[in-house]
């Protein structure tokens, strides 16, 4: 199966993410942007910075619609984190307790904290969620475990990741055989939002070690 245009004219062989993104669009054209978003939501591994982008290059090719590039890829993105939410609702609260109960360093304070933060902050938290790297995915999660009311979810889950694809799709279309650029620089933001939450976690670690307190294990 032929590659985009521009691929096929600088006689790159794509492979990996790219070859799979551009069998994807290829086979489908604009929902196959889509689906490759959907489950960029659902395995957050898969870059949406390579995603987007190429959308946006094969849309200036000519091989697909830029405004269905950025529908489809924006449904893509509703769909993978509408099943997230699902999970979450299914897991639970009560089920989400009893496995913290369990887990070293973990106490059922912590959920606490946790969804009192959620109940003031969770409508910014998806919104602006949906332009942070792997939060925008695991973020769903925590949305249906606390049951945020749907319409509200999809609405904030739209608007927020309409406004992502849109700029990452346009960049392709702006850049064509250069959209590769795009996946550069966020792929540099990326890395330091995984350094930053590392060292977050690794810090709340050392912290429960050094002041494990008398929380509760159970509730």
């Amino acid at each position: 199966m032929a590659p985009p245009l521009g691929l096929a004219a600088s006689g790159e062989d794509p492979g990996g993410i790219t070859g799979w993104a551009t069998s994807l669009m290829e086979s489908l054209g604009a929902p196959g942007a889509g689906a490759a978003i959907a489950l960029e939501n659902l395995f957050p591994p898969l870059p949406s910075e390579v995603i987007l982008p190429l959308a946006g290059f094969t849309a200036s090719q000519g091989d697909m619609n830029l405004i269905a590039a950025l529908v489809w890829t924006t449904i893509g993105s509703v769909v993978g984190a509408w099943a997230l939410y699902g999970v979450g609702a299914l897991f639970g609260r009560e089920r989400l307790i009893a496995v913290a109960g369990r887990l070293p360093l973990v106490k059922v304070e912590d959920i606490e904290k946790t969804e009192r933060w959620f109940a003031k902050h969770g409508t910014k938290a998806i919104f602006f969620g949906r332009m942070i790297p792997i939060f925008r995915s695991l973020i769903s999660i925590p949305a249906g475990v606390e049951r945020m009311p749907q319409t509200t979810f999809l609405l904030l889950t739209t608007l927020g990741s309409a406004i992502w694809n849109t700029i990452f799709v346009v960049a392709g279309y702006r850049l064509g055989e250069n959209w590769e650029q795009v996946s550069d620089i966020v792929g540099t933001y990326s890395k330091v939002v995984v350094a930053v939450v590392v060292l977050a976690v690794l810090g709340w670690i050392v912290y429960r070690l050094l002041r494990p307190g008398e929380g509760k294990r159970r509730a």
